[in-house]
């Protein structure tokens, strides 16, 4: 059977409840069962969308027992916290696609260059020996985005003007699900002996010195996450932050890149 397995960053999960909300093509949807999904299945099971939770181990014999025009997605998403060492983000995500490529006809990841790391990862499946294809998101000009906020608003050239609109100021910008991770991502539990106050006291104190001074909201239109704006409210008021707002985000280049694979696998 035809397996689409998407490897992502767990800040992208709404992307993805997205595309398995909207593709009435799919007949199963396979969650690798992990520490990361926690949330995404919640959100699932919001949206009434139907789904098993299977440990890495068991995936292989039911992918192998499924009937052959049956079309099956399979998600493994991983922990925010590699993006704090890009060497250490390559090595997992280049092992989770050596581990899934057996049970996969085709794998997208839904990461960007994030780093500059994973630039090459295309090409060096390419040459490897797997026996499916590995894509990564890109924007209609064939170009790796740069980062989640680049795929979210639509690709390179609108991430760019984005970024030249703020460049007078540090600005973050939160899509929905970076405004409920930030301080995973930033590792604030566990940074100065696991004080996270004394963290937060101390990266407001960078923000003066460099120049921070505002959260960016990108509307993504997607509502899977709950209590955005509350959330880059409180974000805000930690650091002291103005608040500004882009209506920039969609889903196409997600859209895009899960259409043009499904079609490679499914031809």
């Amino acid at each position: 059977m035809p397996t689409m397995t998407i490897v992502s960053c767990k800040i992208m999960q709404d992307e993805i409840v997205w595309i398995l909300e909207n593709d009435p093509a799919i007949d199963e949807i396979i969650v690798v069962d992990n520490e990361n999904i926690g949330e995404f299945v919640e959100k699932l099971d919001r949206t009434n969308i139907i789904y098993t939770t299977l440990p890495l181990g068991d995936i292989s014999p039911v992918c192998e027992a499924e009937n052959g025009s049956k079309y099956t997605v399979l998600i493994y998403l991983m922990e925010l916290g590699l993006h704090r060492s890009p060497k250490e983000l390559k090595k997992k995500v280049y092992e989770t696609v050596e581990v899934l490529a057996p049970y996969s006809s085709g794998i997208l990841l839904f990461y960007g260059l994030c780093g500059n790391v994973l630039g090459n990862i295309e090409k060096d499946f390419a040459a490897s020996s797997l026996s499916c294809p590995v894509h990564i998101l890109k924007d209609n000009k064939d170009r790796i985005v740069d980062d989640c906020i680049g795929a979210t608003v639509g690709g390179v050239d609108n991430y760019l003007k984005i970024l030249k609109s703020v460049s007078d100021a540090g600005t973050y910008l939160f899509t929905p699900m970076y405004s409920k991770g930030w301080r995973e991502l930033l590792d604030i539990n566990s940074r100065l002996h696991g004080d996270p106050d004394k963290a937060l006291q101390m990266m407001k104190k960078t923000h003066e010195m460099i120049g921070y001074k505002r959260v960016a909201k990108i509307n993504t239109g997607l509502t899977y996450t709950e209590n955005f704006d509350e959330a880059i409210q409180e974000f805000a008021e930690i650091f002291d932050f103005e608040i500004l707002e882009f209506n920039n985000g969609n889903q196409k280049i997600f859209e895009d890149c899960y259409q043009q694979l499904k079609a490679q696998i499914k031809a």
